[in-house]
């Protein structure tokens, strides 16, 4: 089996990496410099001269409020790039597996959103993403779209590693409240995605189409945050915690609209894949290693 991985400096695609190796899989992995997925010509150059069997795209353009402003690199990459991943992927044979977002929904309301919800995405984030979810089920036959939120690991940029910085230098800390999700460890994500290309890799056929992965249960920014702060005191991670105040979303005006309700109803990855949430909470337990 080979697999071609995009994004793999991420936090999504470099545990990935990791675990595809751990299994001794052939891998390819590609970050932004080896191969711009937004050139299509590229893309089916590198695709097909290395023949996969699967595609995992971890690439994206998340810099949600930056997106406002550089529309069309957003598009490029969220929109384009899985089009001609999913294109080349139908060319070859390739299983084509894709990572989306809670942000295609509008967060209105506070049920759990399922996969054939009403998409009405508030930011050009979550329009591109959507944008290209659309793209690779026009091209493609043999397509997993993986749909997360909040995602956190030990790599790269995120709030649990934010958190602990600014503990560093503040006393007191305003989080969100009024935003409610999922948080995702990374390491889960690649965990179920791997799960599924085993799953197709062992002979069977699942229903092809968009999946909803994140993690349980649900807080709010501010529960989040909490939660960081008490399992960084309980490994004596840090000499003095900041005392948390709760504040509503309009305290902090962003550029992109957030989504006040993220919650992903997870059960159809479960239910075909045997894939469980996220256990947000147990992968903060080696918190050590966010500092």
């Amino acid at each position: 089996m080979k697999v071609l991985v995009t994004g793999v400096n991420g936090q999504v695609g470099s545990c990935l990496v990791k675990l595809l190796k751990k299994k001794k899989i052939l891998v390819l992995a590609v970050d932004k410099k080896s191969l711009d997925i937004s050139n299509q010509v590229d893309v089916m150059k590198t695709v097909l001269g290395f023949s996969p069997d699967f595609i995992i795209n971890a690439a994206a353009y998340t810099s949600v409020d930056q997106a406002e402003d550089d529309i069309e690199n957003s598009f490029a990459i969220n929109c384009d790039g899985p089009k001609y991943l999913a294109r080349a992927a139908e060319d070859c044979g390739a299983v084509f597996l894709h990572i989306s977002t809670d942000y295609v929904f509008d967060g209105n309301g506070e049920d759990e959103y399922v996969e054939n919800d009403l998409t009405a995405p508030q930011s050009v984030y979550g329009e591109s993403k959507l944008a290209g979810e659309l793209a690779v089920a026009e091209v493609c036959t043999k397509y997993l779209i993986v749909r997360t939120a909040w995602v956190f690991c030990e790599h790269g940029n995120n709030f649990v590693k934010t958190m602990l910085k600014l503990a560093q230098t503040r006393d007191e800390l305003s989080i969100v409240d009024d935003q409610i999700g999922g948080p995702t460890y990374a390491g889960d994500i690649a965990k179920a995605l791997i799960s599924m290309v085993e799953f197709i890799e062992n002979g069977n056929e699942p229903e092809w189409g968009v999946y909803h992965f994140s993690g349980m249960p649900y807080v709010s920014w501010f529960e989040f945050a909490d939660y960081i702060f008490a399992a960084a005191k309980k490994k004596s991670l840090l000499d003095n915690l900041p005392s948390l105040y709760s504040v509503p979303t309009s305290t902090y005006p962003t550029p992109a609209k957030r989504p006040a309700n993220s919650r992903l109803d997870c059960r159809k990855i479960e239910q075909q894949f045997g894939v469980k949430p996220s256990d947000w909470q147990a992968s903060l337990d080696n918190i050590e290693a966010y500092k």
